[in-house]
């Protein structure tokens, strides 16, 4: 059995910041204009959880228990091509090849986080765009669909590590790079920062992993080393300022996309 929550009255900011909320428990969501359905396994489902970001966000809800549906059709049906200006764009196997950008990137739609839809993963794309990739080495921590290290070895990096904790993501992940045609990606499961040193860290996760992480993935990059991070709202930037200033990090730039942020770091 299932949960469908339906949630109304709706903008697209707060669409994304429920989708990200509910990215690790839900099966799959189904987006109007101004609606959004999220279907939740009923073990997993938090009573508490909606209605306190029903409090924050002023939202309408109905949750209904329904039966067993194929997600991943549902999933399919929502996902239309991402076109980030002239530079990437990503799209499902059944979509046409996208003309005038200088990469592409092919994505299994499944329930991983990362299909460059959510604000976070654009502009993660977009700034990794200004990072010189060319034989450099990257950590892709908390890669999701492995999106952002598929793009890192397409942007030229010599040695890319991809990590989550999900086996879902893993799978989804491996499939993604199988679809690029990209055997040289490392791809591993696990919960916590790698011991090894990288030319570029990214990390689109959330606030807490982040400011928990940051001083273990600081630990691990080089000097005059890049780290990109988003998965933040832009109320999170003080505590990451505060958490990256005091492990020699200094804020080159800071983009933002409704009401999510994107934050570029050099190591001193």
């Amino acid at each position: 059995m299932y949960i469908e929550i339906l949630i109304s009255d709706l903008s697209e900011t707060d669409k994304e910041i429920l989708i990200a909320n509910f990215s690790e428990e839900a099966e799959g969501f189904e987006e109007t204009e101004t609606t959004l359905k999220v279907f939740i396994k009923q073990e997993k489902f938090e009573d508490a959880k909606i209605k306190d970001l029903s409090e924050k966000l002023h939202f309408r809800h109905q949750i209904t228990s329904i039966p067993d549906q194929n997600w991943n059709q549902i999933w399919e049906s929502n996902f239309d091509p991402v076109i980030v200006d002239d530079f990437v764009a990503v799209r499902a196997d059944f979509h046409q090849p996208v003309k005038n950008v200088e990469h592409e990137i092919a994505i299994t739609p499944k329930m991983s986080f990362g299909t460059g839809h959510h604000a976070t993963t654009f502009l993660m794309m977009q700034q990794m765009r200004k990072i010189n990739f060319t034989r450099k080495s990257v950590f892709d921590f908390g890669t999701g669909t492995g999106i952002l290290a598929i793009l890192a070895y397409k942007l030229g990096a010599a040695r890319i590590l991809a990590t989550d904790i999900d086996e879902w993501s893993i799978s989804n992940a491996k499939e993604n790079f199988a679809r690029n045609s990209i055997s040289q990606i490392i791809l591993k499961q696990s919960d916590s920062a790698i011991n090894e040193t990288f030319d570029v860290i990214l990390a689109n996760i959330n606030r807490n992993i982040l400011i928990e992480t940051i001083p273990y993935l600081a630990k691990q990059l080089l000097k005059d080393g890049v780290l990109l991070l988003s998965g933040l709202l832009a109320e999170d930037e003080p505590d990451i300022l505060s958490v990256c200033g005091n492990n020699a990090l200094i804020m080159k730039e800071m983009v933002q996309k409704g009401k999510w942020i994107c934050l570029y770091f050099n190591k001193l």
